[in-house]
């Protein structure tokens, strides 16, 4: 197993270890579990989040042998350059990979656990909630300025954003952090950026007024390209869902 460690967390080095060796008898789950499994352990009067990233399939597991970072070792440098540039996310403590001669295998991501108000999700499951739209307009802020110190966040999805309320000091956190690009964005790629987010139009009206209002631009022309952008991949999203189905039941 071979592992980098953040400067401000060497000092935890043995512990850490011990909870990546004791990771499927120990620890705390959080989440369902589906794909990645997360579990959150004690040290020093803090919680640490540790993700345990699915064994790839066979393909992968030589690609990310040989060719290219793995989830976790993005995870952890893209944490890293969040914190440069002042960006939210749990401050990034270590990561784990575990390899044959020939194969990778399993992986581990380590921050430290962020307990938050709520996420993105929230905003589009009750339309009600308290101080919405304020809400909402200062995540819009938040993602121009990710715009703006040419961050593409690519999984910029509802539970990918926690958010802390702060008595109206809003302050959000990316997290799920392995698929970014880093690089100057044209309009057309910073709206696109926003088509994930939701399928309420009300919602998408309001951020694009406010994404308007950030970049100068006509908020009737912000508003028909980040409604279409969201319109397509609502179509494409639920394409692939009766797509799945139909090659499951073959399957079956």
């Amino acid at each position: 197993m071979d592992y980098t460690f953040s400067n401000t967390w060497n000092a935890y080095t043995k512990e850490i270890i011990g909870f990546i060796k004791n990771f499927k008898d120990e620890g705390k789950l959080f989440g369902d579990g589906d794909r990645n499994v997360i579990k959150l352990f004690e040290i020093n009067n803090a919680v640490v989040n540790v993700k345990s990233f699915k064994i790839p399939n066979l393909i992968n597991q030589i690609a990310y042998r040989f060719f290219r970072k793995s989830k976790a070792q993005r995870s952890f440098e893209y944490a890293q350059h969040l914190e440069k540039l002042n960006i939210g996310t749990p401050k990034p403590i270590a990561y784990f990979e575990e390899s044959t001669l020939l194969f990778f295998k399993s992986s581990y991501y380590v921050s430290e656990h962020l307990d938050c108000d709520l996420t993105y999700r929230e905003l589009t499951r009750d339309l009600n909630f308290p101080h919405h739209e304020e809400i909402l307009r200062a995540f819009t802020r938040f993602t121009y300025q990710l715009h703006e110190h040419n961050v593409l966040f690519l999984d910029h999805s509802p539970g990918n954003t926690l958010i802390k309320l702060n008595d109206g000091d809003y302050q959000f956190y990316l997290v799920d952090l392995n698929r970014m690009n880093f690089k100057s964005l044209s309009l057309e790629e910073r709206i696109k950026n926003f088509a994930r987010l939701t399928i309420h139009k009300e919602m998408v009206k309001v951020m694009s007024d406010e994404y308007a209002k950030c970049v100068g631009e006509n908020k009737n022309k912000i508003f028909e390209m980040m409604w279409s952008d969201t319109q397509k991949f609502q179509e494409k999203f639920y394409r692939k869902r009766r797509l799945k189905k139909k090659i499951k039941f073959w399957k079956k």
